[in-house]
């Protein structure tokens, strides 16, 4: 019988019939669930759990989003932010670390990578169109001229962020051990910690505009009132250096245990300038084997040059007076 049905079956639907009626089978059963599904009737339960959770993402989304931010981006607030907390925090800090304090800074920043990434593939599209032949072009040509520009787009606004970052952490890293020493010196003058703060950073303003713009917070953030291991904890955080972290960590052991801050700053800024010694010390023994390949790739070749061409001449010369 089987046999039968099997033969009827390849006769049919030919030798695949088998894999055809059972996976016809398998969509009438699923098209047959749905209207079961649908005719259900919903939980009242579950519809309270329901708008339950809406109401708290709403009231979640409210907090994570600013109302009174540029009207024009919140509207797309949606599409241009994370809707996770923490991926949301981890970007306002990446963002903060690279010296960009607006309120819309996130929003600004993946709208950038949106429309730098849609612009440049819409350009590479239309290079490909006019100016490459379709015909003889090969995979990794489209993928070359036509996702490669949507792609440096995309990735650009990130590029420029973490080079930013970088390029802050070394100019606070450079300018940090004399912070220390102005604010020691100011300390000692008979100055509070927040009026040493505040002349510091007008100090470094001409140098290290990074490294002001960080005194200028925490002094701002100590006379509204904010306590001042947060304020220090913050700036530790915005920074993103081990240096900053542990000065952050002195200064609050001092006031923890009522021990004098002057002789905390006194002992970290020398052992800042001893690091900041350390790190010249280092990039100085590294630079002569960053200049031995430099050195070679500009003097062999031309040496080599000087030396044997005066040979390949001559050798030259006597092939041509042989007879």
């Amino acid at each position: 019988m089987f046999d039968k049905i099997n033969t009827m079956i390849h006769e049919t639907l030919g030798p695949a019939g088998p894999l055809i009626l059972v996976a016809g089978l398998a969509v009438l059963l699923i098209l047959s669930t749905i209207p079961m599904m649908l005719s259900q009737k919903p939980d009242p339960l579950d519809k309270l759990n329901e708008g339950a959770q809406k109401k708290m993402d709403a009231q979640q989304r409210a907090v994570l989003r600013d109302k009174k931010r540029n009207e024009k981006l919140n509207k797309y607030a949606q599409f241009l932010e994370p809707q996770d907390a923490k991926e949301l925090s981890e970007i306002k800090m990446k963002l903060l670390q690279a010296g960009y304090r607006s309120k819309d800074a996130v929003q600004i920043y993946y709208f950038m990578q949106f429309v730098l990434g849609i612009g440049l593939l819409a350009a590479g599209t239309l290079y490909y169109v006019l100016f490459i032949d379709p015909e003889t072009a090969t995979m990794q040509t489209k993928l070359y001229y036509i996702l490669g520009p949507g792609i440096v787009g995309y990735m650009a606004p990130k590029y420029w962020v973490n080079k930013r970052v970088e390029k802050r952490k070394d100019e606070i890293q450079s300018g940090f051990p004399d912070a220390l020493d102005m604010m020691l010196v100011c300390v000692e003058a008979g100055q509070s910690m927040e009026q040493s703060i505040l002349r510091v950073a007008k100090e470094l303003r001409a140098s290290y505009p990074a490294l002001a713009d960080e005194y200028e917070i925490i002094s701002h953030e100590m006379k509204a009132g904010k306590d001042r291991g947060q304020v220090l904890n913050d700036m530790s955080e915005r920074c993103g250096l081990q240096d900053v972290t542990s000065f952050v960590t002195v200064l609050n052991q001092a006031q923890t245990f009522g021990t004098s801050i002057s002789d905390a700053l006194r002992v970290y800024a020398a052992e800042m300038r001893d690091k900041r010694v350390m790190r010249a010390e280092e990039a100085a023994n590294k630079l002569p084997t960053k200049m031995t390949l430099t050195t070679m790739m500009l003097t062999v070749p031309p040496l080599l040059i000087i030396l044997v061409s005066p040979s390949i001449v001559g050798i030259a010369n006597m092939g041509n007076m042989s007879p």
